[in-house]
């Protein structure tokens, strides 16, 4: 099974993702590219898009990515810094990248940004790879 064609399925699979609106465009071992569209239940009492929307649209592509390798890979610690406000209509791209990975420990870097390119938030997570694989379908 492929990457891609494997992280579709993990995604696929959880409600959340699904719930989200995401799609996943592409998929290399240790880098995934989602977009989600903002929608109206996306948006906070303050008129742009929920911090928790956004940071799960970077955790689901932080997730990906650092389970693209076949190994069950769970987070451990993350930070997420906000750089620009994002509105109905706008179209999120979550770009995950791996940046290091041991056998025990991967760090993955992810850069939100809006259809023109205005980066929205940038997140890093630290993820521990435990001894399991992923099932196979």
């Amino acid at each position: 099974m492929n990457t891609k064609s494997q992280l579709e399925r993990l995604a696929e699979g959880d409600p959340f993702v699904q719930w989200l609106g995401a799609s996943l465009d592409r998929a290399e071992p240790g880098e995934v590219s989602l977009t989600m569209p903002i929608r109206e239940d996306h948006i906070s009492f303050n008129g742009t898009c929920h911090g928790g929307v956004l940071f799960s649209l970077a955790d689901t592509a932080f997730g990906l990515a650092s389970n693209s390798h076949g190994i069950v890979a769970v987070g451990i610690h993350t930070d997420m810094a906000f750089c620009a406000p994002v509105k109905v209509g706008d179209t999120v791209v979550a770009e995950a990248a791996e940046i290091s990975r041991s056998k025990r420990v991967g760090t993955y870097r992810v850069l939100l940004s809006k259809q023109d390119g205005t980066t929205v938030a940038v997140f890093t997570g630290t993820v521990h790879r435990t001894e399991r694989h992923h099932e196979k379908s």
